[in-house]
């Protein structure tokens, strides 16, 4: 066994706990639910993989419910993961080093997100903190909780050495709900970050949470005014979620036909620039404003650089929109050239044919 406790909380998850479970089981980890309510089979089938099972009557807190979970753990090293999370890879050789080097850091796991999208799946990662010891972290934030340091561990030391990439990777499969399901999710969610706001006053972290919820129920208005409140504050650009930030402000802008004014964004290039994401999303700016020399220029770039978030910008996708630019302004030859670029990407194999 692993000194090592994978915390799970879960309401009603018998579509996910068992394959989650089974993905822990092979690594030696202990595993620690906490059900919420459950009505369904949840906690019948997480008892085939562990006696490690209580109850927490729920609070509209997910914080209160993970720091439960936390304290129920035979172990201080927490992993902390949700039931539509399952667990890819952990190299525990390496995991191990990162405990001894660094026992008061978070360590953040990368997280691939499954995404369906008119019947193409495609994958958008992100770190978060995730793998911590409870002796100096602790969860905050009713909605969209963070692992943040408790007060003994973050006296005169900068925030900086208490972060680290942990070699943890799993695949979350939570957006491949029913549109239903999503919306009914996002409204909850909308309500818990409001109150949020209302509490503990402007934060540019809620915002951005809170933006993406409106994104997701596709009230495209209240969305941008999410991001505009929370990129008026003081943010740091360096931080992934204020680049997700930016970058849903210019999708949004786009999805609400604002393609001119989405322009503006070329006012923070150099900050923003070091992703490919963000890169991609100005070849798409640019593309809606008829630009295209600078949209290929663009596409042609984000190809170019290696740090993303969503699968494609940086190889796949941004080949594919330089091949549309390329058939729809009379260049099949260059167009042909690009398609071929995106390997077996479904869309550019549809060009392709048509153009041979």
């Amino acid at each position: 066994m692993q000194p090592i406790s994978v915390c799970i909380i879960a309401k009603n998850e018998e579509k996910h706990i068992e394959e989650c479970c089974k993905r822990l089981v092979p690594y030696g980890f202990e595993i620690v639910l906490t059900d919420t309510g459950s009505g369904d089979r949840t906690v019948e089938l997480a008892g085939r993989y562990t006696d490690r099972i209580y109850h927490f009557d729920w609070c509209d807190d997910f914080s209160a419910a993970k720091n439960f979970a936390m304290e129920k753990a035979s172990h201080d090293w927490i992993l902390s993961i949700d039931c539509d999370e399952y667990l890819e890879s952990a190299d525990l050789k390496a995991l191990a080093a990162c405990m001894q080097t660094m026992p008061s850091a978070a360590g953040r796991i990368l997280i691939r997100n499954r995404l369906t999208e008119n019947g193409l799946v495609s994958y958008e990662q992100a770190r978060v903190s995730r793998f911590v010891n409870r002796r100096y972290f602790r969860f905050e934030g009713a909605v969209h909780e963070q692992l943040v340091p408790m007060p003994s561990a973050r006296s005169g030391q900068p925030a900086a050495k208490y972060v680290y990439d942990a070699p943890v990777t799993v695949l979350h499969v939570g957006y491949d709900g029913s549109e239903e399901e999503m919306r009914e999710k996002s409204l909850r969610n909308i309500a818990l970050l409001e109150r949020e706001l209302k509490i503990h006053g402007a934060d540019p972290y809620l915002y951005f949470q809170l933006g993406q919820c409106y994104r997701k129920i596709r009230d495209y208005e209240n969305a941008l005014r999410c991001f505009d409140l929370g990129l008026a504050m003081d943010v740091d650009p360096s931080l992934d979620y204020v680049k997700s930030m930016v970058e849903s402000y210019g999708y949004t802008l786009l999805d609400l036909k604002r393609s001119g004014e989405a322009l503006n964004l070329l006012g923070v290039y150099e900050e923003f620039s070091g992703r490919a994401d963000f890169v991609f999303l100005m070849g798409l700016i640019y593309m809606n404003n008829g630009l295209f020399d600078q949209a290929i220029a663009e596409f042609a770039k984000a190809a170019t650089i290696e740090e993303f978030a969503m699968d494609g910008v940086n190889s796949y996708k941004a080949h594919y929109n330089i091949g549309v630019i390329y058939e729809c302004t009379g260049h099949p030859a260059e167009a042909r050239e690009a398609y071929r670029r995106c390997g077996g990407y479904e869309p550019a194999v549809r060009r392709l044919k048509l153009l041979s």
